[in-house]
């Protein structure tokens, strides 16, 4: 299979470029790609030698540079040398600013700057932290959104995810046998939510778990049908108590923190 060479090249930190990257590259199956990853590219003298590498092994070239005669002089290197390039965000950028009638600043990670939203951000990630796992139980009504769900359904990245977001996540394991924190009765501004997912896909995640771990455990952990018994307990829990269910089977973390963002978005709006 031929190996197809992809320069990502930012004038940041890269992460936009990598995340749309990411996004494009799912829709070609069977393509192999090799990465060359360029992070903080702001001078000339820095993008002839991104120009040096890719000369060496010829590919397409995505970027996200705010400078204009910077972003330029990359686009005209590689046209010199007959490379495909794309800056993925300029023709939004453009866009949005005929449509605001702003200009652009032009500025280079003034997403990362630290305004009030990123310590908002920070302090959501800290409190993920805390109340992974059911944690820190006795000031859940400060949370934002409440996870509920049987071990290995995914809790923890959900609401690590989530907090990246800037929602203050915390997240409660379903446990047949232990009671879950009275607490959860009386809460009244989190959202709670419960994740479910079928017996073979637990079965296997919990399995590979705990072979990553070196590992042995007991109590049904990875026995079929104890597993189905777990998963159908939790679900029966979860609809006694009228929290919304999400079956989490075949959707990413992301398009799990999505809608769980847009059930959290309708209570707020319920509430007004």
């Amino acid at each position: 299979m031929t190996t197809h060479h992809l320069y990502l090249i930012s004038d940041s930190t890269g992460e936009t470029v990598s995340s749309v990257a990411r996004s494009v590259m799912v829709q070609f199956e069977d393509v192999e790609v090799e990465e060359h990853f360029w992070a903080l590219i702001r001078t000339k003298a820095q993008v002839d030698k991104v120009i040096e590498a890719i000369k060496q092994k010829r590919g397409f070239v995505l970027y996200t540079i705010a400078d204009e005669p910077l972003r330029r002089y990359l686009k005209e290197k590689c046209n010199v040398l007959g490379i495909p390039s794309v800056s993925v965000l300029s023709r939004i950028v453009s866009d949005l600013s005929s449509f605001l009638g702003v200009k652009p600043t032009g500025q280079s990670g003034r997403q990362y700057a630290l305004d009030e939203e990123y310590f908002s951000r920070v302090e959501a990630i800290n409190f993920a932290l805390t109340h992974d796992d059911g944690q820190s139980v006795w000031d859940l009504e400060e949370a934002d959104i409440i996870i509920v769900g049987v071990s290995r359904s995914s809790k923890s990245p959900t609401s690590m995810y989530l907090a990246y977001r800037g929602y203050r996540a915390a997240n409660i394991p379903f446990v047949p046998t232990i009671e879950l924190p009275d607490v959860l009765d009386s809460l009244t501004e989190p959202l709670i939510v419960a994740l479910t997912i079928n017996t073979e896909t637990l079965v296997q995640i919990r399995k590979n778990r705990l072979l990553s771990l070196h590992e042995e455990k007991g109590d049904g952990y990875t026995d079929y049908e104890e597993v189905e018994s777990e998963v159908d307990a939790a679900k029966k829990f979860f609809r006694q108590k009228g929290w919304p269910i999400i079956d989490v089977s075949k959707r990413s973390v992301e398009e799990t923190a999505a809608k769980i963002i847009q059930l959290y978005q309708r209570k707020k709006e319920q509430n007004q």
